[in-house]
């Protein structure tokens, strides 16, 4: 029996290391999870929603699938009410301060032994910036192609000591560069040509387009330039 799952979700999944215990946050219908245990890559999955249908669907799903022994399910405000022995906490789907409110109402994630999986959906610079100025690193962040749409999935731990990110970092992280796919140099252009489009009316925004176009000036950077012309 196929799984309907969304590329997105196929990709959060790429980041989740074999034997680790998951917990999906605004899990929904709960195909990640339930993907995760019949792939055998997750070995155990706490599934979480703030609302009860989509988290009955979700329980619903994991029987249809054969995986309920090996998942739990919450009612549960972001990370608010959910046991706290997993390896790495995933947050699929949700705007930027969606995902900050979540990360604020638990303090306890600043921590060494968790690990984040996130893709926003919106406001994605928010949601760096607060993630740089609160102490979290983004180790690894990949761009994907859903439809006609181009998401990023980041991979975060708590680093406090680690350099923050600058304002242009915040658009166009240097962790989508270290592991680069095809749609990098157009995730750059869109970055590019929204923030020069703001710049147009908004002469404040000129300073980060120049910071922006200065990246792809870098000896290392320049098939960017190549690639978006």
């Amino acid at each position: 029996m196929n799984l309907p799952i969304s590329d997105r979700l196929l990709a959060c999944a790429g980041f989740v290391a074999p034997g680790e215990r998951v917990a999906d946050i605004g899990c929904d219908h709960g195909y990640l999870g339930i993907y995760l245990l019949q792939k055998n890559i997750a070995r155990f999955v706490i599934a979480s929603d703030i609302r009860p249908q989509p988290l009955q669907s979700a329980v619903r799903n994991a029987a249809k699938y054969g995986v309920s022994d090996r998942m739990s399910f919450h009612l549960s405000d972001g990370a608010a009410d959910i046991p706290r022995d997993f390896d790495t906490l995933v947050c699929a789907g949700m705007g930027a301060d969606t995902m900050v409110s979540i990360l604020e109402a638990a303090p306890w994630l600043k921590d060494r032994r968790y690990r984040l999986i996130l893709q926003c959906q919106s406001k994605t610079p928010l949601l760096r910036t607060y993630l740089s100025r609160q102490g979290w690193r983004i180790a690894e962040e990949s761009v994907l192609r859903d439809g006609r749409f181009l998401y990023t999935v980041m991979e975060v731990w708590y680093q406090p000591d680690y350099p923050r990110l600058t304002e242009a970092e915040a658009h166009f992280p240097p962790a989508l560069l270290e592991n680069p796919s095809k749609e990098v140099p157009a995730y750059y252009q869109w970055v590019v040509g929204g923030i020069a489009l703001a710049a147009a009316h908004q002469p404040e925004k000129k300073p980060l387009l120049d910071a922006l176009e200065a990246l792809s000036q870098i000896p290392e950077l320049t098939w960017l330039k190549e690639e978006t012309t």
